[in-house]
């Protein structure tokens, strides 16, 4: 799948601005050469490595307990251990960045939206992760976050942080920090354009909805995330930082033989319950096809393509 996918979620599946034939070819034996080149897939991180397949899949797994290649609202809620605030697991499921059939009228998210929504959760610096975000906090959309959806989420942040014993900024304090870290170009209002242009985006999705990574932020000071924006050099994107670490973790736990908490038995490990689910009618589709939900770039014109998801 990720061989179609240069620098996720940025330019994910670029292809669709390909209009000829003849241009998809040309791209995708550009690309290939590259392969040619590295014996090792996984060292290409413009493209989906198997590691970085691996790591979505096993976590799509576990929040999947039927294991019928669909999660509910409460399953995703579950993710990183409810780090997300509930009213945004509640914008995700309401169609504001998925429009398939199964969002709609099931309130169920495919394996193709979940790849949207963790590359895009564990990286908002990209064009395309910061407008999977923005569409979920604009919830009247009209283009623009108002000083009262910014107060919206930030609430039940508070509420999240007075239940741990943790004193709150009041939100005029953070709406002055966030609108110096933003620096909007019009008065009271934060626009798409404005948070692209932002080296900090994900600290300020991070503030209004996720309160491990806020509370992470909050210990660092903000010259060095900013530091950390701007380091030059091929640094590894938050991403791809994230995919190494839970992979070198997978292969940790599955060389401890650590029990899977999915209800099978024992006497499989984790690697081989996983590698019998990658035999699943999802595992039978073809290495080079891109899944439906995932072939626009354009999330404003998004499909959610669940129907070609055949379940288990």
């Amino acid at each position: 799948m990720r061989i179609w996918a240069p620098s996720p979620l940025d330019g994910l599946f670029a292809l669709r601005a390909l209009e000829s034939p003849l241009a998809v070819l040309w791209f995708v034996l550009q690309n290939v050469a590259l392969l040619e080149e590295e014996a090792d897939i996984n060292q290409l991180t413009e493209f989906f490595s198997y590691e970085h397949f691996y790591v979505i899949y096993c976590k799509f797994w576990e929040l999947d307990t039927d294991h019928d290649l669909l999660i509910d609202a409460q399953d995703l809620a579950r993710h990183n251990d409810h780090a997300i605030s509930t009213k945004m697991i509640d914008r995700i499921f309401s169609g504001a960045v998925t429009r398939g059939k199964k969002v709609q009228k099931e309130g169920k998210l495919s394996y193709a939206d979940f790849v949207w929504f963790l590359i895009s959760e564990e990286d908002k610096k990209t064009p395309t992760s910061i407008e999977y975000w923005f569409r979920c906090m604009d919830l009247d959309g009209d283009g623009a976050l108002s000083m009262f959806e910014l107060e919206y989420f930030y609430e039940e942040q508070c509420r999240r942080l007075d239940s741990m014993a943790i004193e709150a900024l009041p939100f005029e304090d953070c709406l002055c920090q966030m609108l110096d870290l933003v620096k909007p170009q019009r008065e009271g209002r934060i626009t798409l354009q404005d948070l692209k242009r932002c080296k900090l985006a994900n600290v300020f999705f991070d503030t209004f909805f996720n309160i491990e990574k806020y509370l992470d932020h909050e210990q660092k000071e903000q010259v060095s995330l900013l530091r950390e924006s701007e380091s030059e050099g091929p640094e590894l994107s938050d991403w791809e930082r994230f995919a190494a670490e839970e992979y070198d973790i997978l292969v940790a736990e599955e060389a401890a033989g650590d029990p899977w908490e999915d209800g099978y038995e024992a006497e499989l490990s984790p690697v081989e319950q996983k590698l019998s689910a990658l035999r699943s009618p999802l595992a039978q589709r073809p290495f080079l096809e891109a899944p439906g939900g995932l072939g626009a770039v354009d999330l404003y014109e998004f499909e959610g393509g669940d129907d070609d998801l055949p379940r288990s």
